[in-house]
């Protein structure tokens, strides 16, 4: 019986030039978890992440401070949806640079109508972000049979994963709640047996307890 140990990754550079790299923040968050880890004896026998920049500095600092020496097998299955092309085709009366409040009304709004289904030119249908989130999944849990697999993802990825093990064909409803509660660098663990995946944790981010400002959610 092996354990997925799904990450999501440290704080990314959000606002900056280069959103998709790990802020100071994010590389503190992600050393905090390797080491937390470690301390609690949980050692990966594989490491998987996806392809963007985030999450294999996540990867890299994460498994260091934990003393993994594994090399890493890349996933895109494991990419974070592109809100960026969600946000982008749904019409909004902001201004070109929202405040944090105006960007959260305008991420669910256009959230909500890519899940629904709404015709317009997403670079990827929600329907499509999730089946590929599945087989992601289902490649990590045939890994999974030789150990504890440490996958380095994004929030969406995550919950996705998570609805699909909690209710029987994945639930839109569950992800959005889910999803909208992730915290930079939080640790959810899978059991993978001979019954299928349970859901051991979700959002664990123990290792940031006692630091000042290291709790994070983008």
């Amino acid at each position: 019986m092996g354990q997925i140990l799904l990450v999501r990754h440290g704080q990314a550079s959000f606002g900056s030039e280069n959103y998709d790299a790990l802020s100071s923040l994010g590389f503190d968050q992600s050393r905090l978890l390797g080491l937390g880890l470690a301390s609690r004896r949980i050692e990966a026998t594989q490491v998987v992440h996806g392809t963007m920049r985030r999450h294999r500095e996540t990867a890299e600092t994460c498994a260091a401070s934990a003393g993994w020496d594994v090399a890493p097998v890349v996933d895109e299955g494991w990419d974070e949806f592109d809100f960026l092309s969600v946000l982008a085709v749904h019409p909004h009366e902001f201004g070109p640079e929202p405040t944090k409040a105006e960007f959260q009304q305008l991420f669910e709004e256009a959230t909500a109508a890519w899940i629904g289904g709404e015709d317009r030119p997403y670079a990827e249908t929600f329907a499509g972000f999730c089946a590929r989130v599945d087989a992601a999944l289902e490649r990590t849990a045939a890994l999974a049979a030789d150990g504890d697999v440490a996958v380095f993802t994004s929030g969406g990825p995550i919950a996705w994963a998570v609805a699909g093990v909690l209710v029987d064909g994945g639930s839109a409803s569950l992800w959005t709640r889910l999803n909208r509660m992730a915290v930079n660098s939080a640790l959810t663990r899978l059991i993978s047996g001979s019954r299928g995946l349970n859901l051991l944790s979700y959002n664990e981010q123990s290792h940031l307890d006692g630091v000042p400002g290291a709790l994070s959610y983008r």
